[in-house]
Formats: structure tokens, sequence, C-alpha cells
């Protein structure tokens, strides 16, 4: 009769992706998740870092590193892991924080691998170009499970990338949990007092769509001034464009901050638009969430399949104006946000407006936004992660000999 393998107290799990100091939205949620996992204390949980041109200094949570763009490094980790106590990989993956023709680096490692692994998708493409389908659906095989963080992404990547259905899981983007400040107390501390406040935040760079989200400020502020030259309530709007440079894009983005500040001269709206050029701390983006009177993503392509920062407005029950998508779309349902059209600044301004001239629209809004936000928290999100993980290596041991 066969014997069951001896079932551990503790998984061992190891995590691939970027890591901080690296500045960058996937290090950031990989930091937030697996400090909440750590909290449950079911797991041991390590990481093995994508490290680009930079020498960064990492926290003992960090077991190993991959030059990005070493394709050697990526088959010698598969290696190293195929003999080490590690039980499970889990890989974050976007397209451009791996090495190779879309990243496709990893899939040397992946093909290499012994131990069983679980992605997590944070950009699914509706239309890919052949070697960026190939990636997705060789991850697909490889993984006994795919997450993604929308809903209306299962199809896509059944239809598009032919991963089983039984495969895909669907995991909200994680949102810090943070005691709730008063709005009109924190616009005080701000110097923003009886201001209406709009934010973007997130790493600067051509995609975001700002210039349209500046354009729309400006045609704001034009229809609120009559024919008489009187100004309304909409004249105190104030725009808080957050964030630095993203640091992969470092002359593109330094050329499309320069075009952002001087659209904002050439439209004569320096005091309704404010850059705050740095890289936001949680608390410094929450703080920020809080004050605003809405949250804004003017992003220009439709593809977005999860966007941290409008996830973080949801989490704080903000009232939220974002071009249609596939994120978006999803979040906003239900009367959680106003969509506007790509593109178009006439359609964003027209938004913000309803938004700020009929509070009980507002009020409501932040109301349905805010629910949907609470199940967003680290702590349930991480306990979602870890029964997956748990399942996972459960299963595998119990069938082993």
């Amino acid at each position: 009769m066969k014997q069951m393998k001896q079932m551990k107290n503790f998984r061992n799990i190891a995590f691939l992706s970027t890591f901080p100091p690296r500045e960058c939205g996937i290090a950031t949620f990989t930091e937030d998740l697996i400090t909440s996992m750590g909290r449950l204390g079911a797991i041991n949980i390590q990481v093995i870092a994508i490290n680009n041109s930079n020498n960064y200094s990492y926290d003992n949570r960090v077991m190993a590193s991959i030059r990005q763009n070493e394709r050697c490094d990526y088959i010698e980790m598969a290696k190293k892991l195929n003999t080490s106590n590690i039980d499970l990989l889990v890989i974050e993956h976007e397209f451009g924080i791996y090495g190779g023709e879309h990243g496709d680096y990893i899939l040397d490692l992946v093909n290499n691998l012994e131990i069983p692994i679980v992605t997590t998708l944070h950009t699914i493409l509706s239309e890919p170009d052949p070697k960026q389908r190939l990636i997705i659906n060789e991850l697909g095989k490889r993984s006994e499970k795919i997450i993604t963080m929308a809903q209306n992404t299962k199809q896509m990547l059944q239809s598009i990338y032919g991963v089983g259905s039984r495969k895909i899981e669907v995991i909200h983007h994680g949102v810090p949990k943070k005691p709730f400040e008063s709005r009109d107390m924190l616009k005080k501390k701000f110097g923003y007092e009886n201001r209406q406040i709009i934010c973007t935040f997130g790493l600067i760079g051509p995609g975001k769509g700002i210039e349209h989200g500046i354009d729309a400020i400006a045609k704001l502020i034009d229809s609120s001034i009559d024919k008489d030259g009187n100004g309304n309530d909409n004249n105190d709007v104030l725009y808080l464009i957050l964030g630095q440079t993203h640091p992969a894009l470092k002359e593109e983005g330094a050329a499309y901050r320069n075009k952002l500040e001087e659209l904002v001269g050439k439209l004569n709206l320096n005091r309704n638009i404010k850059f705050v050029n740095k890289y936001l701390s949680k608390d410094e983006i929450i703080e920020y969430l809080q004050l605003s009177d809405i949250y804004m993503t003017p992003y220009l392509t439709k593809d977005q399949a999860v966007s941290g920062t409008l996830a973080y407005a949801v989490g704080y029950g903000k009232a939220i104006v974002s071009t249609p998508y596939l994120y978006a779309k999803e979040m906003l349902s239900e009367g959680n946000g106003l969509l506007a059209e790509f593109g178009s600044p006439e359609s964003l301004a027209v938004c913000i407006k309803d938004i700020l001239e009929n509070p009980f629209k507002k009020a409501k809004m932040e109301k349905n936004t805010l629910k949907v936000g609470r199940t967003m928290y680290w702590d349930r999100i991480a306990q979602q992660y870890t029964d997956v993980f748990l399942n996972i290596t459960s299963t595998l041991q119990v069938g082993e000999v």
C-alpha cells in the first residue's frame, strides 16, 4: 500500500518579482502581499528579486536575485530552485520586467523548473502579438493557477491565450488599511482649504493621458466663468499630479513631464494645477486620496487589466472619473464612478463637472465605491492568496508517494 508523504507544518514559497527599494508598482504590490501573508503565519515566504542595472540593497526577505537582461541567470535560478526547499514559485508577471523579447527569458526559467508555479498577471492584452500570446499561453500551461485581478479578463485568458478556465482565479488588487481622516482637516493641513481637489498619482510617463486631464481642467475652468466674467465654484478646482517620472523611462519620461508643465503654463493654469514630483510613500498616497474630491485616471489605452492607483482610489471610497480601460470598466460599474471617452478632454470635463456640481451624486458614488473597497484590504486579499497556495501545495503533497 502506498504511503502519503508526511505533511510539513509550513510551506516554503518564493515570489519572483521586482522588489523595493526598486521603484516599481509590482515591487510595491509584492511587498504588501507578502507582508500581509506573513502576518497569517501559515507560509514561509522568500523573494527572488528581478534587478535592472541598479545595485539594490535588499532586506533579508530576498533570498536571491536575477539580472533582468542576463538569460543565463534564469536557467541557473531554475536549477537552484529544483534543489532547494522551495515548494512553490509565484511569478508576478509583467512583460516589461523580464529580459528578452517581451520578457520571454521567463520561459527559460519555467521550462527548466521542476517545482510547481502560480502566475499572477499584471497585464493582459486584448490584441497581443504572437510572442506575447506565446508567453502567457506557456505560463498558463506550466502554472497550477493563473491569478488575474478582474472578472472581465477571464474570457480573454481563455479565448485569446488558451488558458483553461479551471486554472483561473480572480483575486482583487490589495489596498492598505488605514484609519480614515477628515477630508476638511487634511485639506487644511496641506493648505488646500476651500479648494475642490482632483488628483492623479503614479509614475509619470507617456500613456497616462495626463495631458488630457490638464486640458479637461482648462475646459472646466472656462465653463465656470459666465458671460460677465464672474466665476463659480469650479474656478477653485485644484488638480494634483502626484508622482515622479517613471524610472524606466528616464529621457522619454522627462520630456513628457516637461511637455505637461509647458501645457500648464500655456493654458495659464498654474493656480489650478500642481505637480508633486516625488516617489510617494503609501501613507502620503492615502493622505492625498483622502483629501481629494475626485480621483482621475485619463489613461489612453483600453488594455489595462489592472491599475494599482485605481485600486487605491476604490479602497478609499473616492468618486472616480476614468477613461474606459478594462479595469476601470469593471471597478466603476454599478454607479461607482463615471467613464469618459478615450482622448477626450471635453468628456473628462463633463464628468468632473457633473460630480462637483451634484454633491448627492458624489456622496452616493463614494458610498458605493467604499463598499467595494472594504473587500480589497490586504488582510482579506492575503488570506485568499494563502488559501490558493496552501490548497496547491497540500494537493501536490497528498499525491506524492
